[in-house]
C-alpha cells in the first residue's frame, strides 16, 4: 500500500536505533513521511487544469515535484517530474522521454562550476565562474557541448555586464566574427539610465520614479524607434499607466485599483490589437496561493474586440491549494494490487478513526448492496461503452 497525504503529520514513534540519534537516521536525515503540497490551477481560456504535487526530501535538502495537465475530457498531457537540490537538478518529460540535467558546485571558494545537458538533443553547456577580488566582480567562461567555436566570455560588474562570443554571419562563406553584447545601468538625475547593446542594436532607456509619478522614455538605434511611458498614482489604491509608440502611433492605457493586498482590478485598451479588457484578481497577483483568502487565487478577465464586440470573451483562472490547508481535511490515496480487495487498507483507515472516537462511537454497516445498485445505473454513453467492450 502506498499512502499519499496532502499534509502528513508527525511520524509515529521511531525505532530504538533512530531514537538514539534524536530521531535522525545516522544523525543526519530525519525519518518520517514527507509533507506533500498539492496545487490545482484552472485556465478557462484553454479549458485545462494544471496540477502540481511537490514534497521536500532528505530533511529539506531536496525537492520532488510532479506536474501535469488535463482537459475537460480527462486527457492527461505534459506530465513532468523534477528533482531539485542545491548541487543537482533533474527535469524529466514523460511524453518526450527527455531529461534535462543541471549541476552546480564550488570547486574552490570563489570558483564555481556549472553544467547543463539535454539527454535527447545530446547538447548542453559548461561554464566556470570566478570572483575577481570581490563577489561584485565576476568573470564567466562558458562553452556549448559539443563545442561549435570559441567559448563565450562574460565580465560582470556592479553597473552591468559585457560578453564576447563568436557568431556566424549569414553569408555563403559563413565567416565567424566576434560579437559584443552588454548592458550598463547608472543613476542619473534621480533616475536610472540603461544602455543595452545586442546584435548591433542599441536601446537607451531612462526611468524616473517618485512616490506619485513614473516617466520612462526609450529609443532604439539605428531604427530610431521612440516610445514613452507615463504612470501616475492618483491615490494609494489607484494608478493610471499610459504608453505611446511614436514610430507606429500605437498606444495603450491601463487603470489599476487595489483593495488591500488580495484584491486587484485592472482595465485597459491596446490600440495595436484594437482590444479592450478588464480583469479582477482575488489573491496577490504575484504571490502564492497559500497567502490568498481560502488559499485560492482567482482571476477573471473580459476581452472586448473593438471591431467585433459580439465576440467578447470572459475567461477565468483558478489556483487552489490542498484541502488540508484550506479546511483541515486530509486527502488520502490508497494504491492496491489487482488481486487485493482493499480490506487491509480499509481496516487501517477504520482503526485510525476509532482511535479518535469514544468507545462504541463508530458503528459499521454493510452497504455493498446499495453500492452495487448505485454502480448499476448507467447513462447512454456508458451503456454504449459497455456494449463495445463486450465485443
Amino acid at each position: 500500500m502506498v499512502e499519499v497525504d496532502s499534509d502528513a503529520q508527525s511520524p509515529p514513534s521511531l525505532p530504538a536505533t533512530a531514537a538514539a540519534n534524536n530521531g535522525v537516521l545516522g544523525g543526519f536525515f530525519q525519518l518520517g513521511r514527507p509533507k506533500l503540497r498539492v496545487t490545482t490551477e484552472y485556465d478557462s481560456d484553454s479549458s485545462a487544469f494544471l496540477h502540481k504535487v511537490s514534497c521536500k526530501l532528505l530533511d529539506n535538502l531536496a525537492k520532488f515535484k510532479l506536474s501535469f495537465q488535463n482537459n475537460s475530457k480527462g486527457e492527461v498531457s505534459e506530465p513532468q517530474i523534477s528533482f531539485t537540490s542545491k548541487y543537482f537538478s533533474l527535469q524529466y518529460d514523460l511524453e518526450e522521454s527527455d531529461a534535462l540535467l543541471k549541476a552546480s558546485f564550488d570547486v574552490v571558494p570563489g570558483l564555481q562550476f556549472r553544467a547543463a545537458h539535454g539527454v535527447k538533443a545530446q547538447q548542453g553547456e559548461v561554464a566556470m565562474v570566478a570572483d575577481l577580488g570581490t563577489p561584485a566582480y565576476k568573470f564567466e567562461l562558458s562553452s556549448a557541448v559539443p563545442s561549435v567555436g570559441m567559448p563565450r566570455a562574460t565580465l560582470k560588474f556592479p553597473l552591468g555586464e559585457v560578453s564576447f562570443e563568436e557568431s556566424e554571419e549569414e553569408e555563403e562563406e559563413q565567416k565567424r566574427t566576434l560579437s559584443v553584447n552588454g548592458i550598463i545601468k547608472s543613476h542619473i538625475l534621480n533616475g536610472v539610465c540603461t544602455a543595452r547593446y545586442h546584435e548591433e542594436n542599441l536601446n537607451l532607456r531612462y526611468a524616473y520614479k517618485d512616490e506619485q509619478l513614473t516617466f520612462i522614455p526609450s529609443i532604439s538605434l539605428p531604427s530610431n524607434a521612440l516610445s514613452c511611458a507615463f504612470k501616475r498614482r492618483c491615490s494609494p489604491s489607484d494608478k493610471l499607466s499610459y504608453w505611446y509608440y511614436f514610430d507606429s502611433n500605437n498606444w495603450s492605457a491601463v487603470y489599476k485599483h487595489t483593495a488591500g493586498k488580495d484584491y486587484k482590478f485592472k482595465a485597459g485598451y491596446d490600440s495595436d490589437v484594437r482590444l479592450g479588457w478588464a480583469s479582477l484578481w482575488v489573491g496577490d497577483e504575484d504571490g502564492k496561493a497559500k497567502t490568498a483568502p481560502m488559499k485560492m487565487k482567482v482571476q477573471f478577465m473580459l476581452q472586448v474586440p473593438q471591431d467585433d464586440i459580439k465576440s467578447s470573451v470572459l475567461m477565468f483562472r483558478v489556483k487552489k491549494r490542498s484541502a488540508k490547508e484550506v479546511v483541515g481535511v486530509d486527502i488520502v490515496m490508497h494504491v492496491k494490487a489487482k488481486s487485493d480487495d482493499g480490506s487491509i487498507q480499509m481496516d487501517a483507515v477504520l482503526r485510525g478513526i476509532r482511535s479518535h472516537l469514544k468507545p462504541d462511537g463508530l458503528q459499521l454497516s454493510d452497504v455493498s448492496n446499495g453500492l452495487s445498485d448505485l454502480f448499476s445505473v448507467k447513462d447512454k454513453n456508458e451503456i454504449t461503452c459497455v456494449k463495445k467492450a463486450a465485443y
